[in-house]
């Protein structure tokens, strides 16, 4: 997929996702209100983060797609996994927030009134609202390979289960005449907002640090590189992320006494049968030494030996 076409569907998933979670995080405040339901208030603040959270990718497509520049020579790819980690405070906060009110109202003591019904009509719709919308962005993010969609699929399954256990803490309360089980209901709503920042954050972390979790695209690399004629001993192999895409830095050994030319050719072979074979390659970096040299380099990047 190209970029301007990935961007352009970036985009079209977060204005579904906008004014989705728009209609939701109305319907859920106001109801809540309405019922005086902190529970299903603190959801819709949650949804509203939802609101905040898409309106930033929505951003985020619209530079991602930019040519590369004098100040950002590798383009603007990354700006994509600077705003997933973003969003991760975004979450962090909103679930903090949510934390310190539910534990404000369960420690004042001041639960008089059980919510109205209208409280658990409002969250049957949530519940089936983010289940699509979920599913949307999941779609998406897999299609354009958006680590952005993906994480924000990811929060929405969790407003699903957020949204059902609100729910049940209602129907709960209301079975056994307890208020005190909404706030409860709220606070560990407020939890799991908490993990799922925390998770995001953890997850665009690696990326941000240049790392790749994933040995079986190293091995993957060694194997195509060596089945390359002429190529002897890759090794000091590294793969960083740049947005969607593989930046993949090796060194190959070629025969001392062959030609500039010939070695050339072996190199452009290399990057060819990288690009290829693998999805989503940025660059390929190849460093070319004369067989049986610099030994001691050997031991930077990730070697063959750490995969076994």
């Amino acid at each position: 997929m190209s970029p301007g076409r990935r961007a352009k569907a970036i985009k079209t998933a977060s204005w579904v996702a906008i004014s989705g979670n728009a209609l939701l995080a109305l319907a859920k405040i106001s109801t809540g209100i309405f019922a005086n339901s902190l529970s299903v208030i603190a959801d819709g603040i949650d949804s509203t983060g939802d609101v905040i959270i898409s309106a930033i990718t929505l951003y985020i497509a619209s530079i991602i797609s930019r040519p590369p520049s004098l100040k950002f020579p590798y383009g603007y790819a990354k700006a994509e996994t600077n705003a997933t980690n973003a969003l991760s405070f975004i979450i962090l906060f909103a679930g903090a927030q949510l934390a310190i009110t539910s534990a404000k109202r369960l420690l004042s003591g001041e639960i008089h009134e059980i919510p109205g019904k209208a409280a658990m009509v409002v969250l049957c719709v949530s519940i089936a609202g983010k289940f699509l919308l979920a599913w949307q962005q999941y779609k998406a993010g897999k299609k354009t390979n958006s680590k952005m969609l993906l994480a924000n699929a990811k929060n929405m399954q969790g407003d699903v289960l957020i949204s059902s256990a609100v729910l049940l803490g209602l129907v709960f309360t209301h079975l056994f005449h307890l208020p005190v089980l909404d706030p409860i209901a709220a606070l560990l709503v407020s939890l799991w907002v908490i993990w799922v920042a925390i998770r995001i954050f953890l997850e665009t972390n690696v990326d941000l640090m240049d790392g790749n979790v994933n040995k079986d695209v190293y091995k993957h690399v060694y194997t195509i590189v060596e089945s390359v004629s002429g190529v002897y001993d890759a090794h000091r192999l590294r793969i960083r992320k740049i947005g969607p895409q593989k930046m993949i830095n090796i060194d190959i050994e070629v025969n001392g006494k062959i030609s500039l030319a010939e070695a050339h050719n072996i190199a452009h072979e290399v990057e060819s049968k990288l690009k290829c074979t693998l999805d989503d390659v940025f660059d390929v970096a190849i460093h070319m030494e004369p067989y049986g040299e610099h030994l001691d380099e050997k031991e930077l990047g990730v070697s063959k030996k750490e995969l076994l």
